[in-house]
Formats: structure tokens, C-alpha cells, sequence
């Protein structure tokens, strides 16, 4: 029974009026966008909407990152719309599936990890890019189904009721925070509509949202290699564009309420989520940093929530739909905004001058790939590329040498900053071998030999001393270093000096 307390979090102290009208707010902001995605991906809405319900609910249950909503989004969409239209949406469901297992695989290897090499600009770059695609999004809203901008009249309410559900998202919370805002904006402008039956677009304008539960259902197509060759590349881009959207946005959550989700345990959710959810008959999806950041802004800490949220989106598919299709749409515009104004770190701003310049280069970068090409692996990857060079070459610049020829004559190198492959020039520029004595010794305490490119730059330097019949003394390598030598004796010809077994004249002080 413990375990079981635990698992749902009830046994930490919960919120449970909050919890569930949070809930209740996510669902009704998850319709549209479940919608929206679903037909980004050409696939019908309903296969949006089982998706945010499998997801949801089982990463809610299961899930490392108490209070994160996950979904169909638009990530997932962007990449299989191709396979949708060229093969089926047969194969869109066996790619998700295979997508799950590769995010199991990720869970259990203990891959969350990995997140720990995203920089801080990175995520700054990830969440003001995510910002303002939820914001353009919202534009589309201000057009009619024929792809026109409205006008008029029209224009005017969609606009006036967009911007009355946003001022009573930004003013209720300084009156009161006994109901999340979000909820009350949605049904008063709902209630508005109706009582002077405003002529404004709903969510059934878009599409329909009635249906059944999630039927079982094994994809259906031939079980062969080539099978495996068509999804998998796609698979293989869901689940890694799934996991760094998921593992990015619990950490986003993490920092805002102060506490510590689980990467791996999330990657296993996530996994077992898009298995489910290409079986029973959903298009995938991974965490929605919207839906999130709208259910942690109510209060919303534990799992209950986003239980509530994706059980109560099967209640409006099953049985609520023809109420829930005349919710209008400005309600859920105007809450997508403030999402949007609420994501973007406007603190980044405010840092320009005092960050290094490389750090806002990777932030704007990372923002412009996020924004123009939709891709958030690419994104990311391309951040972390950058930052890594940029660390490099910084590190590369500060290796330094202290030299001094002791009263034995004796000439010592004491050597400043990490040894690899970016500094190994100015290293080698800081040695005068003809002019040194004949006994020197180089001391690595402030220093440390990292890549095979350091040992490499060694083995060259201890042959120009013996080249000129000069000894070489290596003092105060570590471990590690040591094993590296040893393990390099088979690919470098390392000079051989004094020491037999690191082939390197090593003093222990």
C-alpha cells in the first residue's frame, strides 16, 4: 500500500481542489492543440486526441517529473507527417511503437544523464524559441477556415474576447488564487458567448472531437526488414526529439518549483507512453511545455492533475463533446498567450551585456533553429555543439608554464590548464629544447593529460629532448592519466625513456 501511495504521490501532502481543477483546465486547453497537431501530421483529429490521452495518463502515473503534461505536439507531427502521407497511418502507429522502445532503451541505459551537457544558454535559446512558436501558432486562430485573416466585425470580438480572457488570467491571481485563473478566464468568456449568443469560432469549427475509448489496435503491415528500414529513421527522430523536449522541460519545471524530477524514470514513462499510444490507435507525442507550464502556474504539484487532465479529455471525447466543440476559441487563444508571455525568459534580456558574448550567440542561435525549422533535436544539438568548441577554445587559451631551473640545474616546467587536443600547440610553444639543460622535468599538478591528442603532443616532445640526449621527468600524473598512457602504448609509439610500464619517465612525489 506504501508503494502504492508513493507512486501516485498522496503520500506527500496534496492540493487536491487544485489538483483537479488545474486538471480540468489542461484538458480543455489540450483539445485544440491535440486537434491542431494531429492535422499537421495529415492524420485525423481523433488520433491527436487518443494520443494526449495515452500519453497523459501514463506518464502522469509513471512519469519522473510530478505535475509535467505530456501529449501529441507538434515535435512529433513535424517529423511523421511524411510518413504519414507516403506510406500510412498503419506505419505512423509502428513508428511510434518502435520510437517507445528506443526511449525505454534510453530509460534503462541511463541516458537522462546526458541532459546534464546542455548548457544553460541552450535551454534559455529551447524555451524563448518554444515561446514564440506557441505564440505564432496562436495567429492562425485570427483566420476563417479559408485560410483568410478575419475582418471586421468579427475580427473585433475574436480579438475583444482574446484579450478579456488575458486580463482576467493576469488580474484574478493578484484578488485570488482559490481557483487557477486560467479556468475562470475559459468559462467566463464561455459564459459570455453564450448568454449574448456571440457569433465567434468555436472549437468544433475546427473539427469534430466525438468518439469512442482507444481501440486496440496492431499496426497493420507486413512484419519484414524493409518494413523495419522505412520506420525506423523516423522512430529513431521521435525518440530523440521526444526525450530532449521531455527531459528538457522537466528541467524548466524542475527550476520553477524548486524541487527534482527523474530523467531516466521520465525516458521509461515516455517509452512505455508512445507503445501504448501506437497501440491503441494515437499518433505519439512526448511533454507539452505549454500544457505544463499552465499546470504548474495553478498550483499544480503532484500527479493527480495530469491524471485528471487526460482522463477528463476521454470524458469529452466519450460523452461531452457536443458542449466542449462550442467552447470558443479566443478563450483558449488567449490563454495560449499568456502561456507564450509566461515561457519566454525575459530575464535573458536583461543578461545581453552582462553574458559572454558566446553564450548569447548560442542563446539566439538555438532560438532562430527552434523558430524557422521546428526541429528541437537539431536545435539542441546544435547549441551543445557550439558551446562545446567555445569551451575549448577558451581552455585551449589557458594553458599556461611556470618555468624555473632549480639549484641542481635542473630545469622545471610546471604546467597550467588541461592538456588536449585544442591547447597542444601553445603547449609545445612553451618548451626551448636546446636551450634546456640536460635534465628536465615537466609537473603536471595543476594540470591533467586528457585525450590521445595530449599524449601524441608528449610522445613528440620527449622525442625532440632524447633526440638531443636530454632526459625527461613526468611528475605528478594522475591515475587516469596514467591509464591513458597505458592504454595509448598500442596506438602511439610513446618514446621510451625510464619508466617501463607508462614508457614515460614518471617520478612519484
Amino acid at each position: 500500500m506504501k508503494k502504492y501511495l508513493n507512486l501516485f504521490d498522496f503520500s506527500q501532502k496534496v492540493n487536491y481542489k487544485t489538483e483537479v481543477l488545474s486538471g480540468l483546465t489542461v484538458a480543455l486547453a489540450l483539445v485544440p492543440e491535440a486537434i491542431a497537431f494531429a492535422l499537421i501530421a495529415g492524420l485525423s483529429p481523433l488520433t491527436g486526441l487518443y494520443a494526449a490521452f495515452v500519453m497523459g495518463l501514463v506518464t502522469s502515473i509513471l512519469g519522473g517529473r510530478p505535475g509535467m503534461i505530456s501529449g501529441a505536439t507538434g515535435a512529433v507531427a513535424v517529423v511523421i507527417v511524411s510518413l504519414a502521407m507516403d506510406y500510412g497511418v498503419e506505419y505512423v502507429f509502428a513508428a511510434v511503437i518502435l520510437a517507445g522502445i528506443l526511449q525505454l532503451a534510453a530509460g534503462f541505459l541511463r541516458l537522462g544523464k546526458l541532459m546534464r551537457l546542455v548548457p544553460h544558454p541552450v535551454i534559455f535559446g529551447f524555451v524563448n524559441g518554444l515561446a514564440i512558436i506557441i505564440f505564432l501558432s496562436q495567429l492562425d486562430q485570427f483566420k476563417s477556415s479559408d485560410g483568410l485573416w478575419l475582418s471586421g466585425s468579427t475580427l473585433f470580438i475574436f480579438l475583444g474576447l482574446v484579450l478579456i480572457t488575458m486580463l482576467v488570467i493576469w488580474g484574478l491571481p493578484k484578488l485570488s488564487k482559490a481557483v487557477p485563473a486560467s479556468l475562470i478566464a475559459i468559462l467566463a468568456v464561455f459564459g459570455l458567448v453564450l448568454a449574448f449568443d456571440i457569433d465567434t469560432k468555436t472549437i468544433g469549427d475546427i473539427a469534430s472531437i466525438q468518439g469512442g475509448f482507444p481501440p486496440f489496435h496492431i499496426p497493420q503491415l507486413p512484419f519484414t526488414l524493409e518494413t523495419l528500414q522505412i520506420i525506423f529513421p523516423y522512430a529513431a527522430i521521435v525518440a530523440g526529439v521526444g526525450l530532449i523536449e521531455s527531459l528538457l522541460t522537466l528541467n524548466i519545471i524542475d527550476e520553477i518549483t524548486e524541487t527534482r524530477g527523474r530523467g531516466n524514470k521520465e525516458a521509461v514513462a515516455q517509452g512505455t507512453a508512445n507503445i501504448l499510444s501506437g497501440l491503441f490507435s494515437g499518433m505519439g507525442g512526448c511533454a507539452m511545455i505549454g500544457q505544463s507550464l499552465i499546470n504548474t502556474s495553478n498550483g499544480a504539484r503532484a500527479r493527480l492533475s495530469g491524471i485528471v487532465a487526460s482522463v477528463m479529455l476521454l470524458v469529452f471525447i466519450m460523452f461531452g463533446a457536443n458542449l466542449i466543440e462550442k467552447v470558443p476559441m479566443a478563450a483558449l487563444t488567449g490563454l495560449m498567450i499568456m502561456v507564450a508571455l509566461g515561457t519566454f525568459e525575459w530575464a535573458s534580456l536583461r543578461t545581453f551585456r552582462r553574458m559572454p558574448k558566446s553564450d548569447v550567440l548560442v542563446m539566439i542561435l538555438v532560438t532562430l533553429v527552434t523558430i524557422f525549422l521546428h526541429n528541437l533535436a537539431l536545435a539542441v544539438l546544435v547549441g551543445v555543439i557550439i558551446s562545446a568548441l567555445v569551451f575549448a577554445w577558451d581552455n585551449a587559451k589557458r594553458i599556461r608554464a611556470r618555468k624555473y631551473t632549480d639549484e641542481n640545474g635542473i630545469k622545471h616546467y610546471e604546467i597550467y590548464g588541461p592538456l588536449f587536443f585544442g591547447s597542444v600547440t601553445l603547449f609545445n610553444e612553451k618548451f626551448e629544447v636546446l636551450e634546456d639543460p640536460d635534465e628536465v622535468i615537466i609537473d603536471f599538478k595543476e594540470s591533467r593529460v586528457v585525450d590521445m591528442s595530449a599524449i601524441e603532443a608528449l610522445n613528440k616532445l620527449t622525442g625532440r629532448y632524447h633526440k638531443v640526449g636530454k632526459k625527461v621527468h613526468l611528475r605528478h600524473l594522475s591515475e587516469d592519466c596514467r591509464l591513458l598512457l597505458t592504454n595509448a602504448d598500442a596506438i602511439i609509439d610513446v618514446n621510451v625513456l625510464e619508466d617501463p610500464t607508462y614508457k614515460l619517465a614518471v617520478d612519484k612525489v
